[in-house]
């Protein structure tokens, strides 16, 4: 059922959402919660190829005429070229679209399975907006450099140079994550080990410059001109200041539970659930001891690889598919030691980033957006690097429960970002 809310008075921002859903429901609740004087338009999260195809006509009908709008803000779902040009009181706002992911580089099973068109709508939307904005940098340098490629698919008399053309229109905001207060649900050993919350964001660059010497080998740290492994030290950090603790203080706590790990990503084939389950099967050959935590939602087309995984991991499994409640799936995110992400897509990371600031060390590709916010030690090049390292955290918990994540997970909330929305939705700031 569509939804539309109208403030009292003059609105001045429009927000629409075809998809209201998800990441794209959460912030627009955001925006309409702190942005003052709006409109909302929304549609239901379903049927995600039909509202790509068709909300335009259907808000075109439904969003009535006011003369006191002066933002437009939408996703890239809507087709925006088509709602302007069925409403030209529409087409004078300032039009702000927002790129949750874009179609151009989306993972399909097959290359003929692409539509066209969801990649061709995109391009035209940002051709009649004034302000394009991507939650990554990945996004958006794979949204333009991909393109003049795109556009080859057309048999005959392409148009030229549209990412010269969409470029200057470019921006990168993050995507605002609404950390909740944890505190009171995180066991005894990550409330010991929180970092200052006057940590600095510059600590991530200096990590990412410093990276590592071979992901195959233990994981190093670097100290006072010496190489730590921590096989042997704990290493924590707070503001500026680094402690080394030997492992034999903290091991006893630490060491009594299995490893538990946790997947919260949607049951979709994008997110390469095989690669995580085969995974889990070698560390059960091996005998290693662990848990197992496989949570996000399920669609209708769910990959068998989850109904042929569940029988043999049945003894490790904690929780298992969706948790409608978010206080509950906060609860396994700070039980958990482990978040790991396998995924052939992800142009942001919102679960990644949840389960970091509930306490868990991350496991990463290095590849698509992971890069831009996770440091070279989170991060593996292959499936066997990636089994590796849970490897040695199967046999050694409490490197993960003792250590403390170099992500500031701050810089992704709605309290560092909202300047920056603020000025998108003002009419006066291109």
């Amino acid at each position: 059922m569509q939804q539309s809310e109208q403030v009292c008075g003059s609105p001045s921002v429009l927000l629409l959402e075809p998809f209201y859903g998800g990441s794209h429901k959460q912030l627009i609740d955001l925006l309409k919660e702190n942005i003052l004087s709006c409109s909302v338009f929304t549609l239901p999260a379903k049927k995600w190829h039909w509202r790509a195809r068709t909300s335009a006509l259907f808000f075109s009908q439904t969003v009535p005429t006011c003369s006191s709008y002066r933002v437009l803000f939408s996703s890239s779902v809507l087709n925006l070229c088509e709602l302007v040009s069925l409403r030209p009181d529409l087409a004078r706002l300032k039009k702000v679209l927002y790129f949750h992911e874009n179609q151009l580089v989306y993972p399909v099973r097959r290359n003929q399975d692409r539509d066209f068109q969801y990649g061709y709508n995109q391009v035209l939307s940002c051709l009649v907006s004034d302000v394009v904005v991507f939650n990554s940098h990945f996004n958006m340098d794979s949204f333009l450099s991909s393109i003049q490629s795109f556009m080859k698919k057309i048999p005959d008399h392409r148009p030229k140079d549209l990412a010269q053309l969409i470029r200057p229109k470019c921006v990168v905001v993050s995507y605002p994550v609404q950390f909740p207060d944890v505190s009171s649900l995180l066991p005894e050993h990550k409330r010991i080990r929180r970092p200052c919350s006057g940590k600095r964001s510059e600590d991530n660059d200096i990590i990412r410059q410093q990276g590592k010497q071979s992901q195959d080998d233990d994981i190093i740290r670097h100290c006072g001109g010496q190489q730590l492994s921590l096989s042997s030290t704990l290493e924590s950090t707070c503001g500026s200041k680094t402690i080394v603790t030997p492992v034999s203080e903290v091991e006893s706590a630490a060491q009594v539970k299995p490893l538990h790990i946790v997947w919260p990503h949607r049951w979709e084939h994008d997110k390469n659930p095989e690669l995580f389950f085969n995974t889990l099967l070698r560390l059960k050959e091996k005998l290693l001891d662990f848990h197992v935590s496989v949570l996000g939602e399920t669609f209708t087309d769910v990959p068998e690889i989850f109904s042929l995984a569940r029988v043999p991991l049945d003894s490790n499994i904690l929780h298992w598919g969706f948790l409608p409640s978010k206080d509950q799936y906060l609860q396994v995110l700070c039980d958990a030691d482990v978040v790991v992400s396998t995924a052939k897509h992800e142009f942001f990371g919102v679960a990644m980033l949840e389960a970091v600031h509930c306490g868990c060390f991350p496991l990463c590709p290095k590849a698509l957006v992971y890069p831009e916010i996770f440091p070279e030690q989170y991060l593996y090049s292959t499936p066997e690097q990636l089994c590796k390292r849970l490897q040695e955290l199967c046999r050694r918990p409490d490197l993960a429960r003792k250590h403390v994540a170099m992500v500031d997970t701050s810089l992704y909330s709605w309290t560092s970002l909202k300047t920056q929305f603020k000025s998108l939705l003002t009419s006066d700031s291109p």
